[in-house]
């Protein structure tokens, strides 16, 4: 009997974007690891039915799959699995093919039936030999069934995991769609009903309505009392006295009021329309938030769980709990299935109870935290200015990065709020020197959550002895208070330096607070910048029409990222391109490893392969550039292949900013205002950085500034995103491992035909 672990992979439930990803992952990390691997198609119903809807796969079975939405080896709910008749066909199609292993990608109804499955799993095999329909050595051989889950649900609605597959490629297509509908609601002073999807979950509304600015929200787990009606249409009858030229309001699919009651979205346009008199549209966006490429994000968070998926499988000891594999704190973390999917379970039978409180609770602290800035932030006006209120000025440093106007809009209105003033600093720290400030109130940032670039400038300054005197005086004459400075390295460096200039400029001794905004994600004390974001997603839609251009003809393209000396943009957009070789500064390149690449894709092309993608950090090595390694390939090449260049540029800086990067602002600006008005009232006031780091938002003291950077490289000395590495090269290069040891994938164990009456 062939002793080699076989695995399979189905999708099961709603489609979600980035599923394939997964699949991908799973097939290619087996087969690098050994294993046989799978497909099961069309989800339960594949399972049921066998025969040809469960297919061996091979490394080129999962090609050009990762950019396709919903999930090409289908997926479908099977009413025959949950009775124990189907769950008996069910396993004896498992061990016709030998397989005591399964990779599980849906929601929680289908890891609940994997985890029934598993529980009766020595039952059914039992029955099983004593109809005769398998033989003993076939089910002795398989006396367990190794379950691992993953959640592919656009709810983002389990526990165990931040982020489920699909639920960050959803929120792309609410915030897309508020976007839209934004521009012509404000044309015709327009209020516009948004429903959205989300089931049980506020997640979606929630954050779609921080990332569209929305004005008025119904989720199930926060629900309004009876008489909201009165209080919505103030609210949007305010907002138009003071000055707003549309209105959004979003209803999530399931919104109820405290009493149970549903809230539809087609009767809350009804009582728009007739109590303010205002032409009122109301948009269901349905499905479509299920459709279309997925996000960069759900590409590379799929295949990072994926992966360690077949790990956990191939790993796992006998009578191993069935774990879930998510993404904690930007970390893998496994929890056990069931108590996942009962905490889950708990949230939903709390809004059935109403107690709204609990469930909101259970939801976590980002949830709360989400609810109390869009409370906030879609006030029609703050609260009123302290008689003893401070004056703090906003400003940016650094490259522009997409966020930083969600930032600012968010940071003005909490100062605001607060009951304190706040100016808007043009162009910097230069802009301080020359008096470039400007008052900002509630209303003179509306309309900039969506809006890429930097609407109050940004410049990029080394600060002399000069500068750091003009700066203090400017500080003194213009009464400030506190700086908010929301940018990148250059920002921080200024920061430190009028941090340590302290002693000898007293004016610098207020709150000074920085806020990571950098495409190239290479500040300290934060694992992700404002703005990274959106660039990675702008490389994975230009790399997306590039491979589109090059499969008509075999051809590689090595296409040069940003980042600087830093290879975040590069690894994750690797990751999330399916990218062949990914170089990066920290590594370096030699030209024996340039030579070894070569190789391998003289290799591929031989047997077939089409396209060849090598993705390179702007300043991975200064010799061997792109221009290089273009003429190298291209000569090398020779008949087999052609090679073209391309340098993506500054589009990486531009665009509307990702739904990730206008949260994540809105989240830190609130918690860097916070600090900086907490700060004003201290003796000693702080300089400080903010970050998240493992999923907490913490501050760190500029004192600490030189400590924790490469000075030279202008990048954190600790860089989380390098344990991803070994993914990116097993999903890469496990081919040529494969293609090396000469063995067969995917074939039927010796005599499996004879096992099977």
């Amino acid at each position: 009997m062939d002793q080699r672990k076989r695995i399979a992979v189905f999708t099961s439930g709603g489609d979600a974007q980035g599923m394939n990803a997964a699949v991908r992952a799973v097939v290619r990390t087996a087969l690098n690891r050994g294993a046989d691997v799978f497909a099961i198609y069309e989800g339960y119903n594949g399972l049921v039915e066998g025969g040809d809807l469960i297919r061996p796969m091979t490394w080129d079975s999962v090609g050009g799959i990762l950019q396709l939405g919903g999930t090409v080896i289908g997926t479908a709910r099977s009413a025959e699995f949950r009775e124990r008749s189907g769950r008996l066909k069910a396993a004896r199609n498992l061990l016709a093919h030998g397989i005591d292993r399964l990779v599980v990608i849906g929601g929680d109804g289908s890891l609940t039936g994997a985890n029934q499955f598993r529980q009766e799993w020595s039952g059914l095999l039992t029955e099983l030999v004593a109809d005769g329909e398998v033989d003993a050595d076939v089910a002795d051989a398989h006396p367990s069934l190794y379950i691992v889950g993953l959640v592919g649900s656009i709810d983002n609605d389990m526990r165990g995991t931040d982020m489920t597959i699909g639920a960050d490629s959803a929120l792309h297509r609410i915030t897309e769609a508020i976007d839209a509908i934004n521009s012509t609601a404000a044309s015709h002073q327009r209020t516009f009903v948004v429903e959205v999807m989300g089931r049980r979950c506020g997640y979606l509304p929630l954050r779609g309505a921080i990332a569209g600015a929305a004005d008025f929200l119904f989720i199930p787990e926060a629900p309004p009392a009876p008489g909201w009606e009165e209080k919505m249409c103030e609210l949007l009858h305010q907002g138009r006295a003071m000055g707003r030229r549309d209105s959004i309001v979003i209803v999530a699919e399931g919104a109820i009021d405290t009493t149970g009651a549903p809230i539809e979205s087609e009767y809350v346009r009804k009582v728009l329309e007739d109590r303010l008199g205002e032409d009122t549209r109301v948009t269901v966006l349905g499905h479509v938030q299920r459709g279309g490429s997925p996000s960069a994000f759900d590409r590379y968070m799929s295949t990072i769980v994926g992966y360690a998926a077949v790990n956990e499988l191939l790993d796992a000891p006998p009578d191993t709990e069935p774990q879930l594999i998510g993404l904690r704190n930007n970390r893998i973390r496994h929890t056990p299935l069931m108590a996942s999917v009962e905490q889950t379970h708990a949230v939903n039978r709390c809004i059935t109870e109403r107690d709204f409180a609990k469930a909101v609770e259970l939801r976590g602290g980002s949830f709360r935290e989400s609810l109390a800035i869009l409370a906030t932030l879609s006030k029609v006006e703050p609260g009123p200015t302290r008689s003893d209120a401070k004056r703090f000025a906003v400003l940016h440093a650094g490259g522009p990065a997409p966020g930083m106007n969600a930032a600012v809009r968010v940071a003005v209105r909490q100062i605001l709020d607060q009951g304190h003033r706040v100016v808007g600093v043009r162009d910097g720290f230069e802009g301080l020197i020359e008096g470039k400030l400007v008052d900002l109130d509630w209303m003179s940032v509306s309309g900039w959550t969506a809006r890429g670039g930097a609407e109050l400038g940004v410049t990029r300054r080394d600060l002399s002895g000069k500068d750091l005197y003009a700066i203090a005086r400017a500080i003194e004459e213009e009464g400030i208070d506190g700086i908010l400075m929301i940018g990148g390295w250059s920002g921080y460096v200024a920061c430190h330096h009028l941090f340590e200039q302290r002693a000898n400029f007293p004016a610098f001794a207020i709150p000074i607070v920085a806020m990571p905004a950098s495409i190239d994600n290479n500040l300290p004390g934060s694992e992700v910048s404002i703005g990274a974001d959106t660039a990675l997603n702008s490389i994975v839609n230009a790399v997306d029409r590039i491979k589109q251009s090059a499969t008509a003809a075999g051809r590689c393209f090595v296409v040069e990222v940003m980042g600087r000396y830093c290879g975040y943009l590069a690894l994750l957009g690797g990751l999330a391109t399916g990218a062949e070789r990914v170089y990066l500064h920290e590594e370096g390149v030699t030209l024996r490893g340039l030579v070894d690449e070569l190789e391998a894709m003289r290799e591929g092309f031989a047997r077939g392969k089409r396209l060849n993608l090598v993705i390179r950090n702007e300043n991975a090595n200064p010799v061997y550039d792109t221009a290089f390694m273009t003429k190298l390939f291209e000569e090398e090449g020779g008949e087999l292949f052609s090679v073209r260049q391309a340098i993506l540029g500054h589009q990486q800086q531009g665009g509307d900013p990702s739904p990730f990067d206008r949260i994540m602002a809105a989240r830190l600006a609130t918690r860097c205002v916070t600090k900086m008005v907490e700060e004003a009232e201290a003796a000693e006031p702080a300089a400080t950085f903010i970050g998240i780091s493992e999923g907490h938002v913490a501050f760190t003291g500029f004192q600490d500034f030189t400590r924790l950077v490469d000075l030279g490289y202008q990048r954190p000395k600790e860089q989380f995103w390098m344990g991803l590495r070994e993914v990116a090269g097993v999903l890469s290069h496990g081919e040529d491992v494969i293609a090396a040891s000469g063995e067969a994938t995917g074939t039927e164990p010796p005599g499996a035909g004879a096992t099977v009456a």
